[in-house]
């Protein structure tokens, strides 16, 4: 069966479903391609800003904070004191050397505790934390979700574990507009990243789940006992040296 078009000319049925179907095919091979080429860049190049800093911008601004600036100074691992990457994992990821980039174990008893109700838990792993932070939006819809995975996956694979360690140690937020140890160093104790002392490093993983909300340099009784929490976790987990092992 055949249809007359305006243009006079006989067209199949179906033809221009299957011309829309050839464009589309192609769509999650070039979606794969791009996002790959992505990770393999940040691989090697720092980047000047991340999505997080991004979207900081644009709320600032809707706000009509015309004049708000993001502090950030890119540093390399080796110029953060170590003290501060292995707070980092004690406070948020301690299977961090081991995992693939997701900790089937704590997303398993994050999931029965809030079953039960009360504050919710999360388990993002740091490699989840850099997805996000680098690549995406803030926000919880399952599209985001399914693209922070797909990152994840990503960087796990091109990234070894020392590098996805120092962008969140340079893109972490630990105070509003306040991104990364040199940033957080210098605004809130005066000194370089490298020179920051364990206590201090602490503080700034204390900070990491609601950096607007505590404060590093003047914190208050929680932020105190969860930084001596997480010096006992880092002493307890074999200091920097325990970055080291797994793949």
């Amino acid at each position: 069966m055949t249809e007359m078009g305006m243009d006079g000319e006989i067209h199949k049925p179906g033809r221009r479903g299957r011309r829309w179907l050839r464009w589309l095919l192609p769509l999650p091979l070039l979606f794969a391609a791009a996002t790959l080429l992505q990770v393999v860049v940040l691989r090697f190049v720092d980047p000047p800003l991340s999505a997080m800093m991004i979207g900081r911008y644009v709320e600032a601004w809707g706000e009509g904070d015309w004049g708000f600036r993001v502090h950030q100074q890119w540093r390399d691992l080796d110029r953060i004191a170590p003290s501060l990457p292995i707070s980092m994992v004690a406070a948020e990821d301690q299977q961090f050397p081991f995992h693939h980039g997701f900790d089937l174990k704590a997303i398993e008893t994050a999931q029965r505790h809030n079953a039960q109700g009360g504050r919710l838990r999360g388990a993002s792993t740091i490699s989840q934390q850099v997805a996000k932070n680098v690549f995406l939006w803030q926000g919880r819809s399952w599209l985001r979700k399914a693209l922070e995975a797909w990152y994840t996956l990503l960087i796990e694979l091109v990234w070894p574990k020392q590098r996805i360690l120092e962008v969140y140690a340079n893109v972490a937020e630990f105070g509003d507009g306040i991104y990364g140890a040199q940033a957080a160093a210098r605004q809130f104790w005066n000194k370089d990243a490298s020179r920051l002392t364990p206590g201090e490093s602490a503080l700034l993983a204390a900070v990491l789940p609601s950096p607007r909300r505590y404060d590093a340099r003047r914190p208050g009784p929680y932020v105190q006992r969860r930084a001596a929490w997480i010096q006992r976790q880092a002493r307890q987990l074999g200091g920097p040296a325990y970055l080291q092992q797994g793949r």
